[in-house]
């Protein structure tokens, strides 16, 4: 199992089922770091992977990722 989710291509309505299936395989395996990639386009997918993580139950804190593994492109999350 990989700790990195790929959102390249996806729409926002097919992302956020794959990030919540994610985050749950993430903690049922017990891994508390992950990051989602979700490249940097338009700022959409972005913006609503921030919205969805900010609400979501098992996400402790979420931020971009350092410039050399993605910056504004993809984001870190730590599980709780």
């Amino acid at each position: 199992m990989g700790t990195e989710l790929d959102l390249h291509r996806f729409t926002v309505e097919e992302a956020i089922p794959e990030i919540d299936n994610f985050l749950h395989d993430m903690y049922r395996a017990g891994i508390f770091h992950a990051r989602i990639i979700h490249g940097k386009g338009s700022g959409t997918l972005r913006r609503e992977v921030d919205r969805y993580l900010s609400n979501h139950p098992l996400v402790k804190r979420y931020s971009s990722s350092d410039r050399y593994h993605g910056g504004i492109g993809a984001t870190d999350v730590e599980l709780k």
